[in-house]
């Protein structure tokens, strides 16, 4: 009894301690920004009212948005809005933020879902047989393709394969999600569930539709799961090849163990716990990182809704972009500190 009530305290305080440590994190990343948001020389009562506005009408409108406040009202207010879900309204468009912040994520989250999935499923074997055989024909390739996808600029990377595989070949389809068509008619006759295209056509049985978006969303998704590759080849090969080095793999060996149940099995198990980390921190990089590409592929994302929002000094949609895409990035570093207990026991 006394057993179960301590491991029961144990896992409250866990989850507790996980609450605190996401509530302070974001605390903090709102005060980042709101710190951002007041020290960028750029007035938004000016960007709203315009610069023939006269004094009356400035010091109205800075009324209206509460800019009048002391600094510490002025936070404490930005932090309540935000907890409910209000990040402002858009200086452009007049819009709640929030609300093209959710139109625009679900573009960056599938192009970035996609990107990395290709990312693991390429670089994590690539990673495994170059650090089997250290200095052969396969490592010297696996390092080469790894730090070409480190060196090369991603926009320029961009536009060769824009203007190779679209315009000279024509096996994939061009900037945007859709052709233009089909773009007009997943608006009016797809049900929008997800905001992610590839689900929202696959569900509606629009199957035409569904492979018109594969040929849009394959050359940049390739291209960036070519960079996450890159990371997350160097990085599974560098655990690998310190994990065989260890006594228990020598050991193994000795009784006879097949080598790829040592490999895949008893060495990747210790290396599955650094390499969650090294997936989540790819994935989150490829989530507030492909504006580049976003803008090269005119691709609808979060990341060029941030782009164009700052072109234009709109500073409520640039810091409310911002928050999203921190918080994305937080809670991709506490699911996958929730895999490590998972993965490995002892960190339970």
């Amino acid at each position: 009894m006394a057993m179960n009530t301590s491991l029961l305290n144990g896992r409250l305080r866990m989850v507790l301690g996980f609450v605190v440590s996401l509530v302070v994190t974001i605390f903090g990343l709102l005060l980042v920004t709101f710190i951002i948001g007041r020290v960028v020389p750029i007035d938004p009562i000016l960007s709203i009212v315009g610069e023939r506005a006269t004094q009356a009408q400035i010091e109205a409108a800075r009324v209206a948005l509460g800019l009048d406040k002391p600094l510490w009202q002025q936070f404490f207010i930005y932090v309540f809005n935000a907890f409910q879900g209000d990040l402002g309204m858009s200086i452009r468009t007049g819009e709640p933020v929030i609300d093209a912040v959710t139109r625009h994520f679900p573009a960056t989250l599938e192009l970035a879902t996609i990107a990395t999935i290709l990312g693991v499923i390429a670089g994590v074997p690539a990673g495994v047989l170059a650090a089997t055989r250290p200095g052969s024909m396969a490592d010297h390739v696996v390092r080469l393709v790894g730090l070409m996808g480190y060196s090369m600029p991603v926009f320029w990377l961009g536009l060769i394969g824009l203007l190779v595989f679209y315009g000279q070949l024509g096996w994939v389809g061009g900037p945007g999600r859709l052709d233009a068509m089909y773009d007009m008619m997943y608006d009016f006759e797809v049900p929008q569930r997800t905001g992610m295209i590839l689900l929202d056509t696959a569900f509606a049985g629009r199957w035409d539709m569904f492979a018109n978006a594969i040929s849009h969303i394959i050359l940049p998704a390739g291209l960036l799961g070519y960079v996450s590759m890159a990371y997350i080849s160097r990085m599974t090969r560098s655990f690998m090849m310190n994990e065989l080095g260890q006594e228990y793999i020598t050991t193994a060996r000795v009784k006879g163990m097949p080598e790829r149940r040592v490999i895949w099995v008893h060495a990747m198990r210790n290396v599955l716990v650094p390499l969650i980390t090294v997936v989540a921190l790819s994935y989150a990089y490829l989530l507030e990182g492909s504006v580049l590409t976003e803008t090269i592929f005119a691709w609808p994302g979060l990341g060029s809704y941030i782009t164009d929002a700052l072109m234009v000094a709109d500073m409520p949609a640039v810091l409310g972009g911002t928050v999203v895409v921190g918080v994305a990035f937080v809670a991709l570093n506490m699911v996958s500190d929730l895999l490590y207990r998972l993965v490995d026991p002892r960190a339970r």
